[in-house]
């Protein structure tokens, strides 16, 4: 019913940027939250930036000042802008949005495929 589909993830050299995608499509009534997290492997998945319906930020102390989150509710799509990208940044990203599907009562949790990024020192 519901899909999130993420793009621009790759292979960069420490200090360069990334910008990823994620598209929301669907039987979709409202988006509340969206937001990316990250796993790196052997490490647990993590929060990195969320953003809420009405645009308030949060993020993860390793990517403040490097990372910005944005979306277009327009579009159902939240974006991350990755700047000054480190070694320790390297994860697959997946992207997660709290969704109410047409017809629920309810919102659901829902997660994209992932994207790998990978920092080259």
């Amino acid at each position: 019913q519901v899909q999130l589909v993420e793009s621009g993830g790759g292979l960069v050299q420490a200090g360069g940027s990334l910008r990823l995608s994620c598209a929301a499509s669907g039987n979709i009534f409202s988006i509340n939250a969206m937001g990316w997290y990250r796993q790196a492997p052997g490490k647990q998945r993590e929060l990195v930036a969320r953003i809420n319906s009405g645009g308030i930020t949060n993020y993860a102390d390793s990517v403040k000042g490097r990372f910005t989150i944005s979306r277009d509710n327009a579009k159902n799509t939240v974006y991350l802008q990755m700047d000054s990208l480190k070694p320790e940044d390297t994860a697959v990203y997946y992207c997660n949005a709290i969704i109410q599907v047409v017809a629920a009562g309810y919102h659901g949790s829902y997660w994209g495929q992932g994207t790998q990024v990978t920092v080259s020192s």
